[in-house]
This record gives C-alpha cells, sequence and structure tokens, in this order.
C-alpha cells in the first residue's frame, strides 16, 4: 500500500476510539461547492469491548465494595494501542474509496465532485467553467452594469434639481425622529434647520441667547 496521503486537507475525522459508538469514518467534501461524502462506518471491535469490560469490571468489583480500575485501565491500554493503527488502515480504506466520488484537477489540484467536474475538458469547471453558464452570467453581468450606468446619469441630472445649499437636519431636535432633510419633522411638525429670528429687527438669533446680537432686545 502506498504511503502517500490523498485529502489531506478536505476530510473530517469522525473515528469514535471508545464506547458503544467505537468505530471509523471520514467526511470528505469537494473543495469547489463543499457538498459532502461520508465512508461507510467501520465498527472499532477493540474500543467496544473496552467499554463493556470496563462496565463489567465496575460491576463486578462494586459488588464486593471494592474498585477495578487497574484492570479497566489495562483493558483500555490495550484497546488504544491497536486503535492508530486500525484507523490508518480504515483512513486508507475510506480514501479509495472516496476516490470514485471525487475528480483530482491536473490544474489547481482540488479534489471535485463530479458535478464540479468538467468530463469533456478532463478539469474542473472552477479552471474551465461552462460556457453556457458563464455566457448568461456574462450577460446579467452586462445588463446589471449598464442599468446602474443609467440610474447613476438619471441621479447625476436629479442633482441639478436639489438644492444644495438649504440647511438640512437629518434628526428631529425635540422628537428625535429622523426627518430624512424634509423642510418638517414628520413626527411632531417641528420646523427644521430654520434659526429663530430677532421679532424686532428678524436678525438671526442663536440658540443660547437670552437677548438679540443685533439689535439687544430680549428674546
Amino acid at each position: 500500500m502506498s504511503d502517500e496521503i490523498y485529502f489531506s486537507n478536505n476530510y473530517r475525522d469522525l473515528c469514535e476510539e471508545r464506547g458503544t459508538g467505537a468505530g471509523f469514518q471520514f467526511e470528505f467534501s469537494c473543495q469547489r461547492c463543499y457538498d459532502t461524502w461520508r465512508s461507510p462506518f467501520e465498527a472499532y471491535a477493540g474500543g467496544r469491548a473496552a467499554s463493556w469490560v470496563d462496565k463489567g469490571v465496575s460491576a463486578a468489583w462494586g459488588l464486593v465494595g471494592r474498585t477495578g480500575s487497574s484492570v479497566s485501565s489495562a483493558v483500555e491500554g490495550l484497546a488504544g494501542a491497536g486503535y492508530g493503527k486500525s484507523r490508518d488502515a480504515a483512513f486508507q480504506r475510506a480514501i479509495s474509496t472516496a476516490e470514485d466520488h471525487f475528480n483530482r484537477c491536473p490544474r489547481c489540484t482540488h479534489y471535485v465532485c463530479d458535478r464540479c467536474w468538467n468530463a469533456g475538458q478532463g478539469i474542473c469547471l472552477q479552471c474551465a467553467p461552462d460556457t453556457a453558464a458563464e455566457a448568461l452570467a456574462a450577460q446579467r453581468r452586462g445588463l446589471n452594469d449598464a442599468v446602474s450606468d443609467r440610474a447613476y446619469a438619471a441621479g447625476q441630472q436629479a442633482a441639478q434639481r436639489f438644492d444644495v445649499n438649504t440647511p438640512r437636519q437629518l434628526v428631529c431636535p425635540q422628537c428625535r425622529t429622523e426627518t430624512h432633510g424634509s423642510p418638517f419633522c414628520p413626527g411632531c411638525g417641528l420646523r427644521m434647520a430654520q434659526p429663530d429670528t430677532c421679532g424686532s429687527c428678524s436678525g438671526e438669533l442663536p440658540a443660547s441667547a437670552a437677548f438679540c446680537p443685533t439689535c439687544g432686545t430680549r428674546r
């Protein structure tokens, strides 16, 4: 068996070393669409046996008021000693099976599923996209770009009618409602962005002024 390892960075280890569910299983993913395929589950007899023995020893020694930790540890040690080798063998078998479900692109070296594989060209769809799909996508991009250009031009025309010198408040100082630049607050009706004026000389009054800074009239 070859020592070369495939799928080195697009698999997930689902193996369990101990317990009634002890066994080997691996999940491989397509490096283009990320769909996954799982290898068939292989039970690990050593891990299951260790679990059963551990439970049996604990129950038996519990009846006589003693613990079977030394026996349990020995059983667990034997199970653990064989786990690594068994897992490696199971991984190799899973890889051999996974190679029937994935294709290795000679250009980008990614492993992809059949849906992401251009069989006619012998290369993945990331490197050699489907021509019809690319043409349709290009048409849509062209349509969107053209519409964006027209909308931008329409916005430039509308800008000619927008008074950029008129003061605007975006939040009402009285009720905190968003005004969107309207001359009156839609929440309370307060007139926006209009400074108070002196009733005597019509001069502008600062918000904190008690007297008109122009004529001295009390506010």
